[in-house]
């Protein structure tokens, strides 16, 4: 049976941390500061909005929410970000997806200052993890390096298979687990034949939004997964990418949904944020 991979518990090491690092920078006289845009009233976009406050409050970021109406036009937001730029006690800027229809997401981001991005979505930071110098890091993916590290599996030497390809894990997951030596490969929706790919992987990342596409007999035994999706079952239960009750009797460890990815992609934003924080009050 696999070892379940517990992100509640490292993700709350991890923002014991964070809050260390907190409470230095405002002994210091910078008081950490992340704002948050969350345009119209997505159900799920105010769940995160929420639980990113309480994180904040919890290892003692400011937190700053600007809550638009749906209607909200393009440049308003962009002038709000504009604003957001401009204020020095404001380190972190969050723009909090999806965007209605209307509006441009690609601009919104990339209004966004660069050290500021701390969801590290602006092409310099991506472009900054590309050749591996990046302050900010994407923090789902960030969140699963940790994960690894916490648990001390390291992707060197190992066959690292990411199914998925978005700009906001798969490709910046891929990223990272090739710069800690990991021979990576990228499957997706063309990919042929995905199973005689996952079953290479020692390390599996599963990244689509598809419930029940992983399956035990696609997992090679002894295999680590990272299941980052969170869909729902016939039952309006969360769960993964990963059938998780059968792929946990073949992997040697697993992360589960909830629980697993989600708590640390939080945890990473505090980081980020601190950090942030630090680089501009240099």
């Amino acid at each position: 049976m696999a070892k379940v991979i517990d992100g509640k518990a490292i993700s709350s090491a991890m923002l014991d941390k964070v809050a260390a690092d907190v409470s230095a920078l405002k002994a210091a006289g910078v008081e950490p500061c992340l704002a948050v845009i969350l345009v119209g009233d997505d159900p799920a976009s105010q769940v995160y909005v929420r639980n990113k406050h309480r994180a904040c409050e919890r290892v003692g970021i400011r937190s700053v929410s600007h809550l638009l109406p749906a209607d909200t036009t393009q440049q308003a937001l962009l002038d709000l970000i504009d604003t957001l730029n401009d204020d020095d006690t404001v380190h972190g800027i969050l723009c909090q997806l999806p965007l209605p229809a209307h509006l441009d997401a690609e601009q919104v981001l990339l209004r966004i200052r660069p050290d500021k991005d701390v969801d590290a979505f602006h092409p310099a930071n991506v472009g900054r993890i590309t050749i591996g110098n990046a302050e900010l890091l994407p923090c789902t993916p960030a969140g699963v390096m940790e994960m690894l590290r916490y648990e001390g599996i390291s992707p060197a030497g190992k066959h690292c298979v990411v199914i998925g390809r978005s700009n906001i894990v798969g490709k910046p997951m891929a990223l990272l687990l090739l710069a800690a030596n990991g021979t990576v490969t990228v499957c997706h929706s063309r990919t042929p034949d995905l199973a005689s790919f996952t079953r290479q992987a020692d390390i599996l990342v599963c990244a689509v939004g598809k419930r029940g596409l992983v399956t035990a007999d696609m997992v090679k035994p002894g295999a680590v997964v990272i299941d980052v999706s969170i869909n729902r079952d016939e039952n309006g239960k969360l769960c993964g990418d990963a059938d998780y009750e059968a792929v946990s009797k073949v992997a040697s460890a697993i992360t589960p949904v909830p629980g697993g990815v989600g708590p640390m992609t939080i945890a990473m934003l505090m980081r980020n944020t601190v950090t942030a924080a630090n680089a501009q009050s240099r």
